[in-house]
């Protein structure tokens, strides 16, 4: 997973339309077309992988979205990894029959963490994580129940169950394009030996490189591609 750093753009899809939340607050997106146009545009710019998010899913706990999704999965050639509304082994199990490369488990993983032990036994290297921090603390449900779990502690023992890798998300500058916090993402990095996937604030290729340095795998961007703060090929020149 992620042998080189990489720059992995976003296609959240809510009502089945890609869409950009600042903060991750319902009712901030700004819309940005067609789920299939958008990935096969990264893909054509260069992106490996893509980051897909239910966005429905991760607000209602149910994929609402799926059809979609799959359309992205079939039309491009492209790693993909998924994640809103996974709540089942058989949830995770089945996505990754469909094509799927990745899972991306947030409120099923802490409500549950054994999940990560199930899917990961018969899938290693599946299971991606989420630690999704807001005020220092993991938050789920669409980010909107606090946790009171600490990060970078969560991180290592996801690891010791089988995660294949971190996805840690900084809620607090998510969407806002003004720049990300190393800090936070060091911490996690230096609690585990697995990927830690990176996101949440990236405005600038300085953005992009900073998260290099402070030991992410990779970088999930969102709406600073979106908006055109820079091109995914300028971001991959850049690292």
């Amino acid at each position: 997973m992620f042998p080189e750093f990489e720059v992995v753009p976003a296609v959240d899809v809510q009502d089945g339309q890609v869409v950009q939340l600042v903060g991750g607050e319902r009712g901030t997106g700004k819309t940005y077309g067609d789920p299939v146009e958008a990935a096969e545009g990264w893909v054509e710019q260069g992106a490996r992988t893509l980051h897909l998010v239910d966005l429905d899913g991760a607000f209602e706990g149910e994929r609402e979205n799926a059809a979609a999704i799959q359309s992205v999965v079939d039309a491009v050639d492209a790693e993909t990894q998924l994640g809103g509304g996974i709540r089942t082994v058989e949830d995770a199990v089945g996505l990754l029959d469909a094509g799927i490369d990745r899972v991306i488990l947030g409120t099923a993983a802490v409500e549950n963490p054994d999940i990560v032990a199930e899917i990961s036994e018969d899938h290693p290297e599946s299971v991606l994580v989420s630690l999704d921090a807001k005020g220092g603390e993991v938050v789920v449900a669409g980010w909107t129940e606090g946790t009171g779990l600490d990060p970078a502690e969560a991180a290592a023992r996801y690891e010791e169950l089988g995660a294949g890798g971190i996805l840690f998300t900084d809620v607090d500058v998510e969407g806002q394009l003004e720049g990300v916090r190393t800090e936070p993402v060091e911490r996690v990095v230096e609690a585990v030996d697995i990927p830690v996937v990176a996101s949440g604030g990236v405005a600038t290729l300085a953005d992009v490189r900073a998260l290099k340095d402070a030991g992410a795998a990779a970088v999930v961007v969102g709406s600073a591609l979106y908006e055109g703060a820079f091109t995914l090929d300028e971001a991959l020149d850049a690292v």
